[in-house]
C-alpha cells in the first residue's frame, strides 16, 4: 500500500504517467483535449484526484458529458489499484449512478477511489464525483489486475 514515508507521491504519478508518455486521455496532460486528472493523494486507503472540465467536455445543457463522468471515475479507480494494491488493472465491469447533473462551468470536480476488496487479481473499486462536498456520480466496479506497481516503477 502507498505509504508516504516511502514514495513521494508526485514522484510516483509523474514516474507512472511517463512510462504512458503522459498522453492518457484522463490523466494525462500531454493529450489537448484530455481530462488532465490530477491525482492529489492518498489517505487511509483513499485516493482523491481532481480535474476542471473545458468547454470540449460539454454534453446537453451546460453539463458534463455522462460519458465523461464515467472515464474519470474509471481512471480514479485505476489509480486507487495502482496506488493501494500496488497493481495496474483494467476495467472488467462498472456500475454508475447519476445522482446529480454534472455542471460544466469551468469549477473544479473532486474524485475519491478506494479497493473496497481485493482477492488475487481481482479488486472490487468504489468511486465518487462530487463537487464541494456533494457527491454527484457515484461507481463500482470489478478491476482485474495486469502488471504490478514494481514493473512499471
Amino acid at each position: 500500500m502507498y505509504d508516504e514515508a516511502v514514495y513521494n507521491l508526485a514522484e510516483i504519478t509523474s514516474t507512472i504517467k511517463a512510462s504512458f508518455e503522459d498522453a492518457c486521455f484522463a490523466c494525462g496532460t500531454s493529450n489537448p483535449l484530455g481530462l488532465k486528472i490530477a491525482i492529489d493523494g492518498v489517505t487511509d486507503g483513499v485516493v482523491s484526484g481532481s480535474f476542471t472540465p473545458q468547454a470540449d467536455h460539454q454534453g446537453l445543457l451546460s453539463q458534463l458529458h455522462g460519458g465523461l463522468s464515467a472515464t474519470a471515475l474509471d481512471e480514479i479507480m485505476v489509480w486507487a489499484g495502482l496506488l493501494t494494491a500496488e497493481t495496474l488493472s483494467v476495467t472488467a465491469t462498472m456500475q454508475l449512478r447519476y445522482r446529480r447533473p454534472v455542471p460544466n462551468d469551468g469549477a473544479a470536480l473532486a474524485l475519491t477511489a478506494q479497493v473496497t476488496r481485493h482477492r488475487g487479481k481481482r479488486l472490487e473499486m468504489a468511486g465518487t464525483l462530487s463537487r464541494e462536498g456533494t457527491p454527484l456520480v457515484e461507481a463500482t466496479g470489478l478491476y482485474l489486475g495486469t502488471t504490478p506497481l514494481s514493473d512499471i516503477l
